[in-house]
């Protein structure tokens, strides 16, 4: 008896270490799990997560791949998640001038090339919402299915709400004339500009969507509610969910509503009820 109490207790103890351990992974730091990969002409930093489909995380303006903290344990249990750093974001840096959604959908594209994997499930919040749903439009073959949360065509304020819009601009307005010295000042200043100037994607592109997709916005979400609508309307195989009581970050602040039901999209097939 006292030795299956000896083994029953360390099996306990290392129960409670692997519990600790998953929930202090340094995500969007972890050597164990991250690499390089030269990618159009800079290194993009990525991080690997669980054995499966594979899943592309894209993450939002000036985010990293710490903003899929709360559901990369979820997604890991059955898919190979694939969460890199946005070019000029987190430690994918790039010194460049231009930076633009395009660029950075064929920076994803080419990623999933030099892993040697020829499509993926896709999930994006916010700019990476965006950049998911340019993925599906400029390489229809790399998109099994995706699921953009908090995404914008355009950025002006009949996209995002007045109070986003009106702080963009006076912050424009307030140092467009300065002279930016460090690296990151440079850097700052051309992330600010992207989501500044950028996206400008007509309704009519979205046809190019070949494949199913879940259209997400918060009720509260910094994007128009209306705008988030026509995405979904101009998508040919799209469903709509708007979250209740939720901001933009759906997949934070209703994780585990958020993982369940795009797990649920990703693996049931697709309805057309139009």
């Amino acid at each position: 008896m006292k030795k299956q109490f000896i083994i029953l207790c360390l099996l306990q103890l290392c129960g409670l270490m692997a519990f600790s351990q998953a929930k202090t992974i340094p995500y969007g730091n972890n050597p164990a799990a991250g690499k390089y990969y030269n990618i159009r002409g800079f290194k993009m930093y990525c991080e690997v997560y669980g054995t499966g489909k594979p899943l592309l995380m894209i993450h939002g303006n000036g985010g990293n791949i710490s903003a899929f903290t709360k559901n990369i344990p979820y997604f890991s249990k059955k898919y190979m998640v694939i969460v890199a750093d946005s070019r000029a974001q987190g430690k994918s840096v790039d010194g460049k001038d231009s930076l633009s959604f395009e660029m950075m959908a064929d920076d994803f594209a080419a990623l999933l090339d030099t892993m040697h994997i020829k499509s993926s499930y896709v999930i994006g919040w916010s700019d990476g919402g965006i950049n998911a749903l340019l993925l599906a439009m400029r390489h229809p073959e790399k998109v099994i299915k995706l699921a953009s949360t908090g995404a914008n065509l355009w950025p002006d304020s009949t996209a995002l709400i007045p109070s986003l819009w009106k702080g963009e601009r006076d912050y424009y307005d307030a140092n467009k004339n300065k002279t930016f010295t460090t690296a990151k000042e440079k850097n700052d200043w051309k992330i600010f500009m992207l989501d500044w100037l950028q996206p400008n994607v007509p309704l009519s592109a979205l046809k190019q969507i070949k494949c199913p997709s879940l259209i997400i916005s918060g009720d509260h979400d910094l994007i128009v509610l209306q705008h988030t609508v026509l995405i979904y309307q101009n998508i040919p195989h799209a469903y709509l969910w708007i979250v209740p009581n939720s901001p933009h970050a759906t997949l934070v602040a209703h994780t585990d509503e958020f993982n369940k039901k795009v797990d649920d999209f990703f693996t049931q097939p697709f309805h057309n009820w139009n």
